[in-house]
């Protein structure tokens, strides 16, 4: 049964702002792919800081084969010429865009991961992010891929924090859930006076059981992450915006190099704002081993030059800047961003100006100890599905049982149900 949300809550209550949903939700899902005993492993990376990509971003003018005629052929009008493409290697090149990006592909600190998908790929947006962010390729049925590392490793609501406005399903477990802020401080509904009273109306209580006993462990949670939060406001500049309001679990609502980590409004289409509140958190100490952020949408059925050109360059700040700001910090060095979108787009454009609903697509890892360069196949133009549509080299799940194992320390078998070879971006 889901969990009633923050904001609902707060609403009846008649508060005047709100706070962070947090983490103790029974989603209702299927824990069969969890053991009764998980093992943690030694990691020297981390934390892990997830990019997701809504609308289904097009790998192919994200990394250009641009010296393959069959690209050329594919999009007539919407391909890159040469002449402007960021060149890489293998014939391969970085949208123009990508200037920062391709600035970290030349130091080493680039991981791009081509033709990443998975069997039986599913064209629609909403099952296809389902079936990615529960890892199941089979029908996205099930509790979050890191919902299940966190019903396995414990209660505390830091362990996982999403920035923005609504908690993805990838971070929701069975029992446990990530936290999701707006900001690096959160204000208790009615201010400070009601802090006392709302904590007191947050306890435990034997009267307190089903839906009653899930509003108070969220709220249980969220004193939780304030006191930490308080904790490390001390060492966090004064610019990185208000405090944080009521957010709801459900779809995505929505550090740039001029402005200060942290500061700005969250917006969909902007993720140099979270991905500063990020940076901010890590330089404080914050003990969080994953971060989640959004950027949408990519969805690019028409007019998809200047559409995707301006996602990519507010993608491209924020990877630089979030890099640029943790590069003096010990655990900011170790941090390692990862991108991700429910599927890639077709070979060939259409009539809009766009291109529709494809399959496989590459997914970028950045940090300072990133081992960089390409992993997987690039897709064949040429050989393609019964769809037309790329085929997959790299299954996601490989992805993420290497950031399980090498990033955060997990054994990825206790989260994936299965055995994933990984690979050696980390």
């Amino acid at each position: 049964m889901a969990m009633i949300s923050r904001r609902k809550f707060l609403t009846a209550l008649g508060a005047a702002s709100g706070a962070a949903m947090v983490g103790g939700a029974a989603w209702g899902i299927d824990a069969s792919t969890q053991r009764s005993a998980p093992r943690t492993q030694a990691s020297t990376s981390g934390p892990l800081v997830l990019i997701t990509l809504y609308g289904g971003n097009d790998g192919l003018n994200t990394v250009i084969p641009y010296t393959d005629p069959a690209y050329k052929a594919a999009r007539p009008n919407l391909g890159y010429d040469p002449s402007v493409v960021l060149a890489m290697a293998d014939g391969l090149g970085l949208n123009p865009k990508l200037t920062g990006v391709h600035g970290l592909w030349g130091q080493g600190k680039l991981a791009v991961v081509r033709g990443v998908g998975y069997p039986n790929p599913n064209l629609s947006h909403f099952e296809s992010m389902d079936i990615w962010q529960t890892a199941n390729p089979a029908d996205g049925a099930g509790t979050g891929w890191l919902g299940r590392w966190l019903d396995a490793t414990g209660t505390d609501p830091m362990r996982a924090l999403s920035v923005g406005t609504t908690l993805p399903l990838a971070l929701r477990g069975q029992s446990q859930s990530a936290s999701a802020v707006t900001a690096t401080s959160i204000n208790v509904p009615g201010g400070p006076q009601f802090e006392k009273p709302f904590t007191l109306m947050q306890a435990p209580g034997p009267d307190r059981t089903g839906l009653a006993g899930q509003i108070a462990g969220s709220g249980n949670n969220l004193i939780k992450v304030k006191g930490q939060l308080d904790a490390l406001h001390t060492h966090i500049p004064s610019t990185t915006g208000p405090p944080t309001t009521a957010s709801t679990p459900g779809s995505p609502s929505g550090a740039g190099r001029t402005r200060s980590a942290g500061q700005g409004t969250l917006s969909a289409s902007d993720v140099t704002a979270p991905l500063g509140i990020v940076a901010a958190l890590i330089n404080a100490g914050s003990p969080a081993r994953v971060y989640q952020v959004s950027l949408g949408s990519f969805d690019t059925h028409a007019d998809e030059k200047a559409n995707q050109e301006k996602l990519l360059a507010n993608l491209d700040e924020g990877i630089t800047s979030f890099l640029d700001a943790v590069a003096a910090n010990p655990a900011g060095r170790n941090a390692v961003l990862m991108t991700y979108s429910e599927f890639g787009r077709r070979p060939i454009e259409n009539a809009s100006g766009g291109t529709d609903h494809g399959t496989a697509a590459p997914l970028f890892v950045a940090g300072h100890n990133v081992k960089g360069g390409f992993y997987g196949e690039e897709p064949s133009l040429t050989h393609l599905d019964a769809n037309g549509n790329l085929v997959f080299n790299v299954d996601f799940r490989s992805v993420y049982a290497t950031v399980l194992e090498k990033v955060i320390g997990f054994d990825s078998k206790d989260v994936l149900g299965g055995t994933f070879p990984t690979l050696g971006f980390v």
